[in-house]
């Protein structure tokens, strides 16, 4: 199954105008849609889409307060799209919507679809670091901090469930979808990718109990890590909660910073994720602190030597 990522991830909220708020706030478009939801895309297309809560146009919502309603995942020809539907057809209700896109549940009762991907290419400069030893990235003269810089998300890169069933859920994604398990968090769940993106995960499980069924975040990928904390300091400063973050995680190696969002999950801005193959050996680990993260910052206000010590270090 040729299965890249997610494209776009829908809900249904309260508040729409505090989420588009937020999400302009996060560096993501804004594009009116006919049926008068609001989309917010990254650079290449992939979104964000955001209905009332009571928007007849929306998927049944989960049996939670979750306001996830469907994740759209984009696929990379009209030939891999068919494949699914065929697949999936074999034991559950598959529809097909006028705009090409097949819809259906998962094995757990999360609202799935999928479509050949809206995905644009991008031909964008990567973040430049000078090592030594190395060649120079940035020359003579090319300066490293800019703090007008655009920082805007580049693509859709993960979406994590609470799933109050694991395994069967595991199942589904790798036995019907194609998904390979990168690495393992022992009671915990698995991180997974696709078949056509080599990132080190787009889905990742978090056995959860019922109650608790739903999306836990959202995560786009940023150029780097300069970048992903510049993005973050301005929604900071903007007044937005961070949740966790900055840091830099251990499996997938990315670095990240989550922050609360109107849309009642969380949101996150990440950078440099690594990458895998088939001759990857997946690792296990138990889940904990120190298994979660390589090392965790604190965002703290801006300071300087002359203004007295730093935060939190004495009078």
């Amino acid at each position: 199954m040729r299965i890249i990522g997610p494209d776009e991830v829908v809900f249904g909220v309260d508040d729409v105008e505090a989420s588009r708020t937020f999400l302009l706030d996060f560096g993501l478009k804004e594009r009116q849609q006919a049926d008068g939801s609001l989309r917010f895309e990254a650079l290449d297309g992939t979104a964000i889409c955001i209905h009332r809560r009571d928007a007849k146009a929306l998927p049944a919502p989960l049996p939670t307060a979750n306001s996830l309603r469907q994740t759209v995942w984009g696929v990379e020809d009209q030939q891999a799209l068919e494949a699914i539907a065929e697949e999936l057809s074999r034991d559950r209700d598959v529809q097909v919507a006028p705009d090409g896109r097949i819809t259906c549940q998962d094995d757990v009762g999360f609202e799935i679809a999928f479509q050949v991907t809206v995905r644009r290419p991008l031909d964008l400069a990567a973040e430049r670091i000078n090592s030594p030893g190395a060649n120079p990235a940035r020359g003579a003269n090319q300066i490293g901090a800019d703090e007008n810089a655009s920082a805007l998300p580049r693509t859709l890169s993960h979406v994590v469930f609470f799933t109050p069933d694991m395994q069967r859920m595991q199942r589904f994604y790798i036995e019907r979808l194609g998904f390979m398990v990168t690495d393992h968090f022992t009671n915990t769940g698995p991180f997974l990718r696709p078949r056509a993106n080599d990132d080190h995960h787009v889905l990742f499980l978090i056995q959860t109990p019922d109650y608790m069924q739903g999306l836990e975040h959202v995560a786009f990928h940023m150029q780097g890590p300069t970048e992903l904390m510049l993005a973050g300091t301005r929604m900071v400063n903007k007044g937005y909660e961070s949740f966790w973050g900055p840091g830099k995680h251990k499996f997938g190696s990315n670095w990240f910073w989550y922050f609360n969002s109107p849309m009642g999950v969380h949101v996150e801005y990440d950078a440099d994720m690594d990458k895998h193959d088939e001759h990857w050996t997946p690792r296990e680990a138990i889940s904990n602190a120190e298994n979660s993260q390589l090392f965790l910052f604190q965002s703290t206000p801006k300071w300087a030597p002359m203004g007295g010590p730093p935060p939190g270090k004495g009078k």
